[in-house]
């Protein structure tokens, strides 16, 4: 593993992460030392608050793990805080065009002008950096991920990924074939998820997508995407459990 998420991401290397849906630091831990190259915490579908991703964030700095944020809203007014805590991104939903993808962009990065700016939450080592050592140093590694997840967004490809500060598109496949009307999986899906791809090779942008399964990853890094959520911590255990029970009673 070398350099920050947002510079491998940037050279196209294979990257596997997972949700954590769970609100405690522990999880991230775990995570962090079974070597997940990322983790997305989840707040879109599970209840995690603000002082627990101060937590949670603490424990990803702890073991290494780069941590990104999604949550629900159509404003972006949650960004700011999130990466003052330190974490590594966001990944925001149902960005729909040019001008929600923007929007999005003005949140993370300073170079914008529309940021609050101070080095004194543990972005900044709580104040141990100088301002413009801050600012150049956030704008440099945080990871901008869209979510590509509605029927209307496919029409706009092309105007989300030729921005420059997009670092990622990533593909939702269940809110997408949702929009969509199609089945999850189905071969429609399948070409809108090629079409996505296709934008983001025109672009030179990375394109990630949700898998439930590992087994699905080498067949869609082989059409070019490189970066994968793979379930989530919930699920992980689920899976482990219900193996487990299942050996025990044969």
């Amino acid at each position: 593993m070398t350099g920050d998420l947002r510079s491998r991401i940037r050279a196209g290397e294979l990257l596997i992460g997972s949700f954590i849906k769970t609100p405690v630091p522990h999880m991230v831990e775990i995570l962090g030392h079974v070597g997940l190259d990322f983790a997305v915490i989840d707040q879109e579908h599970a209840p995690i608050e603000l002082s627990q991703m101060d937590m949670m964030a603490m424990a990803g700095r702890s073991v290494g793990l780069p941590l990104l944020s999604r949550r629900w809203g159509a404003q972006t007014d949650w960004i700011a805080p999130l990466l003052d805590l330190g974490l590594a991104g966001v990944m925001v939903p149902h960005v729909l065009d040019r001008a929600g993808a923007e929007q999005v962009c003005d949140a993370v990065r300073f170079s914008r002008g529309k940021r609050g700016l101070s080095p004194s939450p543990r972005a900044g080592n709580y104040g141990g950096m100088s301002i413009p050592a801050y600012r150049d140093h956030c704008d440099a590694g945080s990871v901008v991920m869209v979510q590509i997840e509605d029927e209307s967004a496919l029409d706009h490809l092309d105007d989300i990924a030729a921005i420059a500060d997009i670092d990622l598109m990533f593909i939702g496949p269940a809110d997408l074939s949702q929009s969509m009307g199609v089945g999850f999986p189905s071969a429609e899906l399948d070409q809108a998820i090629e079409r996505i791809i296709a934008a983001g090779k025109k672009a030179g942008v990375a394109i990630g997508l949700f898998v439930g399964d590992a087994a699905q990853i080498p067949a869609w890094h082989a059409k070019g995407i490189t970066l994968f959520v793979c379930g989530s911590d919930q699920a992980l255990l689920r899976k482990s459990a219900t193996q487990l029970m299942a050996t025990a009673r044969g």
